[in-house]
């Protein structure tokens, strides 16, 4: 007779089990007709340029990490949203507080210069290099 563990066990042998079959059998039906386009890296459809090892911008994980941060507390206003008349003027009280704390986190957010995509005190330095298109319109008819 199985115990609890024996049936979990089985189970978890047979799952093992169809999966290296279904990949093997997969294997041996697939037709293998590799190209040059097939063994390129994949990037979206484009061509890839460079190395694969480039450093990323830390402002892509700023602004990610924000987006989660404040997109997690917003979900959570949903539920507040549909009980918050049962608990009366508290329940209003404790979910505008929420909304304050909230607004007050963007606002520091805000301020700090997390949310430019240049930081303000390089964005002078970034905007002189820079040309503007008035100026390559010149350049161009010039040549």
């Amino acid at each position: 007779m199985l115990t609890e563990f024996g049936k979990i066990f089985i189970f978890m042998l047979t799952a093992i089990l169809f999966t290296v079959v279904a990949i093997f059998v997969a294997r041996l039906i697939r037709p293998a007709r590799p190209t040059h386009e097939k063994l390129l890296t994949y990037e979206c459809g484009e061509d890839t340029i460079g190395s694969p090892w480039v450093k990323f911008n830390i402002r892509f994980y700023v602004v990610a990490l924000i987006f989660l941060i404040f997109d997690v507390e917003v979900v959570l206003l949903i539920p507040w949203a549909l009980v918050y008349q049962q608990f009366g003027v508290g329940g209003f009280l404790v979910g505008f507080i929420f909304l304050f704390l909230l607004g007050l986190g963007m606002a520091y957010e805000w301020r700090k210069g997390d949310l430019e995509w240049i930081r303000p005190e390089l964005k002078h330095s970034v905007l002189k290099k820079t040309k503007t298109e008035k100026q390559i319109l010149k350049e161009e008819t010039v040549a």
